[in-house]
């Protein structure tokens, strides 16, 4: 029909007819496979519809349990419009009704989990089905139907006179694994809120589910704690401006919630925590030099009863303000060398049977600490060195994997073990370095290990971390962006279908053109350009 239409209008000369089939053909070749992160399944077709703004419609299918007033998918209507037009402005609102073939997207869930919360069980499967003026988006729940949305922003294209596409398909998608993270650390360089914001919106575009806040470390507590205020009061970088209140936490945590990522704190101890003792007296241990206090403290002293008081009131108020039933308790590298100078540590340790060992002590502490958490219903993660220097590792639930070298070996240990594995270590991505490196976040295997299927079925997924010691709101985005979607696809497709770093580059290299175009400043990946460059907002 386009054919026949601009021949016969005169816009296109008999010599220029063989140009303008090229042209056409190029982007009815414009598959499924531009998506990112690749679908399980999917079908697809060079049958092409056309879209038109002022004619495009989400709506709720008759036999949704969700309808409208829907938070989550109201919001997610409102949101995708702009997305799939990007050249939409309300100036055309008068015309919604008057021009071009209307299309609508139906949008089904089996279950009104509408005012909840993305959980660590929640599906995220979903059905879409494009076909003549028509979309019909099935999900288990809402967060599925989230997914399904950004896939069919991801299939609508412009061909080079800014006209909207999109060819008929059929999809059958869900993630490989649960749980798909991104760590950002808000106490080494402080962000604020907004390119917290930005980071969230750019996680949806890959997918991603699970945002690890590493909220406080040694270097600041910019977390505005209700109940012991002083310790961003006298622990930030600037209590006025460099923390985050409750209000702007509750503002992470529904922003969040309505692009269906969870948000998982991070509180670190007993090392990683100077700037905790800033604000809170007798929690950290005073180190000796001597026989006599050297005037400098080391981890949080677990030989008082008040450090575990203390603990018991501020995880009592992170889970009040954090939903999500995971919490990270940290536990990476305790330097036990303040623990041992100290007398009333060494005595506490003699007392308790330790003897000498010090990784006992560790193990103490950390227990100590996941039973609070447990008595609030919180599943704990902890980081590798915790599992590694732990006897009694029933009482541990999920272990990330953070240490460089065989990773394999590392995740093989844990599932030995029959605890729950978070692979993190070849996802960091704070270390800066060339874009096109990308491949190697790529071809990963987390399942690459000599194992059961069983002990396979406990490695819940992974994360990228970006630390924040050369890290801040200035080179996040680049840095970030598109390389943690290499891992974003890694962990959601299958992995024989993506198993090539040839075949995925030149979607990789048309992704990173979309997130310009959706204002996220991801880096280039080779030689030329996009479309759309990245304007600054």
């Amino acid at each position: 029909m386009e054919v026949m239409y601009m021949v016969y209008s005169g816009r296109y000369t008999r010599p220029n007819l063989h140009l303008l089939l090229l042209i056409i053909l190029q982007f009815d070749l414009r598959t499924v496979e531009a998506v990112w992160p690749l679908p399980q399944t999917f079908t697809s077709s060079t049958e092409r519809y056309s879209l038109y703004s002022q004619a495009f419609y989400f709506g709720y299918g008759r036999q949704s349990a969700a309808q409208h007033g829907c938070s989550v998918l109201d919001d997610a209507f409102k949101r995708y419009f702009p997305l799939i037009f990007p050249d939409y402005t309300h100036a055309y609102d008068f015309q919604r009704f008057v021009s071009g073939r209307p299309f609508t997207v139906e949008v089904s869930v089996d279950h009104d989990d509408c005012e909840s919360y993305p959980k660590e069980d929640s599906s995220e499967r979903y059905n879409l089905t494009v076909s003549a003026g028509h979309a019909s988006l099935n999900a288990e729940t809402v967060w599925g139907a989230i997914r399904g949305l950004e896939t069919f922003s991801q299939l609508v294209y412009q061909d080079d006179f800014g006209s909207y596409f999109v060819n008929k398909t059929e999809i059958e998608d869900f993630p490989r694994f649960q749980f798909r993270g991104i760590l950002l650390d808000t106490s080494r360089h402080f962000l604020p809120v907004q390119a917290i914001l930005k980071t969230l919106d750019a996680m949806a575009y890959s997918k991603f589910n699970v945002f690890h806040w590493h909220i406080v470390d040694d270097p600041s507590f910019p977390y505005q704690s209700s109940t012991f205020p002083d310790l961003s009061s006298k622990g930030a970088f600037r209590p006025m401006t460099h923390i985050y209140t409750q209000s702007d936490v509750r503002r992470v945590i529904s922003h969040a919630r309505l692009r269906g990522i969870r948000v998982l704190p991070e509180f670190d101890s007993p090392s990683h925590t100077q700037s905790w003792g800033k604000g809170q007296s007798d929690l950290l241990t005073p180190c000796y030099k001597g026989g006599a206090p050297s005037g400098t403290f080391g981890p949080v002293n677990p030989a008082l009863s008040s450090t575990y008081q203390f603990m018991a009131r501020l995880f009592k108020e992170v889970s009040s303000v954090f939903p999500d039933s995971y919490i990270h308790l940290g536990g990476d590298e305790v330097d036990f060398s303040c623990w041992k100078s100290n007398p009333d540590v060494r005595a506490f340790m003699q007392k308790m049977g330790f003897g000498t060992d010090f990784t006992k002590l560790e193990a103490f502490y950390i227990e100590s600490i996941v039973n609070i958490t447990s008595a609030l219903n919180r599943t704990s993660i902890v980081w590798q060195d915790v599992f590694d220097n732990h006897e009694r590792r029933n009482s541990l639930s999920v272990v990330e994997v953070w240490k460089h070298g065989c990773y394999l070996c590392e995740v093989r240990k844990v599932v030995k073990a029959g605890l729950r594995v978070i692979l993190a270590s070849p996802w960091y991505l704070d270390q800066p370095g060339p874009t096109h490196n990308w491949a190697r976040y790529y071809t990963v295997w987390p399942l690459a290990f000599k194992g059961t299927e069983e002990q396979k079925k406990l490695v819940i997924g992974g994360e990228v971390c970006m630390w924040g010691e050369y890290v801040d709101a200035t080179n996040l985005s680049p840095r970030l962006w598109p390389r943690a979607s290499a891992a974003a696809e890694r962990l959601w497709s299958d992995e024989k279908q993506t198993s090539s770093v040839e075949k995925a580059s030149p979607r990789l290299q048309d992704f990173r053109c979309r997130l310009l175009r959706r204002g996220i400043q991801a880096e280039p990946l080779y030689v030329g350009h996009c479309k759309h460059e990245y304007q600054g907002v």
